[in-house]
């Protein structure tokens, strides 16, 4: 099958997924949480064949492991996502004109959703819950690196498909090669909408070349100030959170601003990371404040400001006022998720209302930037763009509206 019938089959196939109950929805979302535990060596075995022919030292290489616990984790998201409250069918808004029409406005399915991932296997099945649960059928584009992984899972949902009676047409997974995705982007009248989720290069492509309609997730460079007034406890937790819990993901940490008074105990505030040997990048000030209680240091160079490092990599900049912190982040900040570490009240809000950006904390890490943490079952992407959905995008995210009008014979002058 060339890509053409390929793109056919699944836009046919979403016009028939209107039909399917919201309950045999769930039911294939269960059925595919029950075979991702059974089949998980089989998920395993797949998956170190791609981790095989990628180096240990590469920042990708944790995006792309799967484990017993990760698998689990993914079966467990597919369960939650069954149990959300459908997003279809709601009623946003709903007025009758004086002629006596009466107007509503409903959610309904964007229809066929594209997506472009790099090596993160789980969002092979991320996608195809959100877009199952939201009526949406699905074309996925994986990369070379997790080639064999995304194979068994799609295997692993048209198993459920199948034991389910519901049309295997409502997914499909094309090549991992450039003609395909190139293919993906041209395919007006098949594909309704594209997200690209990866790194900025995948990003930027997918913006510069598609014809279909796209919405911009992933790419993050975040940054976290902290405050003359914030407190030294609750800075340390959240800097290590949010910078070690995953490194290779974009909602983890790339700079760390730090307000001059505060480097007096930049030092301490950091030790934590070296035990996850993370490399810090130091502007001037900051650098002398470390120099020799810190033991793996850079100076800085412009470039690492706005670097998304994906490793066990962190810049830090010193600004002698908030509105400097905020100068920054206005220049080097993607639009993803950044936050600011202290006890003033005022500073905090001013942060919150003034940095342009999908997700703004105060005191808390931007680790929990995630459609589960949000309570959203699962996401799709981090949206940064502002047409459309904004942050994690979810199953509400997943729909758009059409007007449902009703009348008893009324004619327009």
């Amino acid at each position: 099958m060339n890509l053409q019938e390929t793109f056919c089959r699944v836009k046919a196939a979403s016009q028939g997924l209107v039909l399917v109950p919201e309950e045999k929805r769930n039911a294939v979302l269960r059925a595919v949480a029950d075979a991702i535990v059974l089949r998980q060596d089989e998920l395993l075995t797949a998956n170190a064949q791609d981790l095989a022919r990628m180096e240990e030292s590469s920042p990708l290489y944790d995006r792309l492991k799967l484990t017993p616990e990760r698998i689990a984790a993914i079966a467990a998201d597919m369960r939650n996502v069954a149990m959300l409250p459908s997003p279809l069918g709601l009623v946003t808004k709903a007025r009758t004109l004086p002629n006596g029409l009466r107007l509503h406005r409903v959610s309904v399915p964007f229809g066929v959703v594209g997506v472009v991932y790099e090596a993160r296997p789980n969002v092979t099945f991320d996608v195809f819950s959100l877009c199952l649960k939201s009526g949406n059928a699905c074309v996925l584009k994986g990369g070379r690196d997790a080639v064999c992984s995304n194979e068994k899972a799609v295997e692993v949902i048209r198993q459920a498909l199948r034991q389910e009676n519901v049309d295997e047409g409502i997914v499909a997974l094309l090549p991992a090669t450039h003609e395909a995705t190139a293919e993906m982007l041209s395919a007006v009248g098949y594909i309704d909408i594209c997200i690209p989720r990866g790194g900025r290069r995948l990003i930027d492509f997918v913006r510069d070349y598609a014809h279909v309609p796209v919405i911009e997730t992933g790419a993050g460079v975040v940054n976290t100030y902290f405050d003359e007034m914030g407190d030294f406890c609750i800075g340390q937790r959240v800097i290590v959170n949010a910078k070690t819990r995953r490194v290779s993901v974009c909602n983890a940490l790339d700079c760390l601003i730090v307000h001059e008074a505060r480097l007096k105990d930049l030092a301490a505030l950091l030790a934590p990371l070296a035990d996850s040997r993370v490399t810090l990048y130091a502007d001037t000030a900051a650098y002398h404040a470390l120099e020799g209680r810190y033991p793996l240091l850079e100076p800085a160079m412009e470039a690492h400001f706005g670097m998304e490092f994906m490793d066990y990599k962190m810049a830090v900049k010193t600004v002698a006022s908030l509105e400097e912190a905020l100068r920054h982040i206005a220049q080097y900040g993607s639009g993803h998720s950044e936050a600011i570490i202290t006890q003033d009240e005022a500073r905090a809000r001013e942060f919150q209302m003034r940095v342009d950006a999908a997700c703004v904390y105060w005191n808390a890490p931007t680790s929990f930037t995630d459609g589960a943490q949000f309570g959203l079952g699962a996401e799709i992407g981090i949206s940064t763009q502002k047409l459309g959905p904004r942050g994690p995008m979810g199953l509400e995210e997943l729909t758009t509206y059409k007007w449902i009008v009703e009348g008893d014979g009324q004619v327009r002058e």
